[in-house]
């Protein structure tokens, strides 16, 4: 592989990591694929916040692992996972960070969902 290159959140790419006090659930094709009150709201830039759920929570028998793979230069590689059940809609769906920068070091072992790739993402207050 090569030389990736590094950057650390700063004043100008902010990064903010915060438990999420609500209850997400995933859903594809009538399944919940994913329940949890334990999130994380990963805020980055002036990107929409993404939701990483403890992988605890997601039901990794409906997923598989693709070879697809991205490189942020602010959290790692990531790894992708497809949704069985949602067909093409739900290819690569998921992705996860194994081995995350530790300015991320939070979100590891947990994965995010696409919006469009999923029939449902709800979040209801506890």
């Amino acid at each position: 592989m090569p030389d990736r290159k590094v950057l650390v959140p700063g004043p100008d790419h902010p990064i903010t990591i915060e438990p999420n006090p609500n209850r997400i659930v995933v859903t594809v094709a009538g399944r919940t694929i994913a329940d949890t009150t334990e999130a994380l709201a990963l805020s980055e830039a002036g990107y929409p916040a993404v939701q990483y759920i403890p992988r605890k929570d997601v039901d990794v028998s409906a997923l598989e692992r693709t070879d697809h793979h991205t490189y942020c230069p602010y959290k790692g590689e990531s790894a992708y996972y497809s949704i069985t059940d949602g067909g093409e809609k739900s290819v690569n769906a998921i992705w996860t960070y194994d081995e995350p920068y530790d300015a991320v070091a939070q979100i590891k072992g947990h994965m995010a969902f696409y919006p469009d790739r999923v029939d449902q993402i709800d979040e209801t207050p506890r």
